[in-house]
């Protein structure tokens, strides 16, 4: 399989596709909607919010870190997940933007 030439894409448009991959699986989403949920950052509790094993929710927590709409803060032994607001902030504004669009030059 080829290389993806990402770099022939405007910036806007690799943020996009890197939002839409990081929310491209249940998980993820459930991870972000449980986070919204609390209001506040969370440590340890995640695991047992979704029918998955701690390694596999550790692979999907690293996966909103990678794109930013996660940030973790190391308390002791543990890791807290809070949902960025900039950033979640930013990917709201690129997907409105990006719907808006294509409503608007649709046939």
């Amino acid at each position: 399989m080829g290389l993806s030439k990402t770099e022939e894409y405007t910036k806007t448009q690799n943020e996009i596709a890197s939002l839409a991959k990081a929310l491209g699986h249940p998980a993820r989403v459930a991870i972000l909607q449980y986070l919204a949920e609390r209001k506040t950052c969370v440590c340890g509790d995640i695991v047992g919010e979704l029918p998955i094993s701690q390694s596999t929710v550790s692979q999907h927590l690293k996966e909103l870190r990678k794109v930013g709409l996660i940030k973790g803060d190391i308390d002791g032994p543990t890791v807290c997940y809070c949902i960025d607001i900039k950033v979640l902030t930013r990917a709201r504004k690129l997907l409105t933007d990006l719907f808006e669009e294509v409503h608007e030059n649709c046939c």
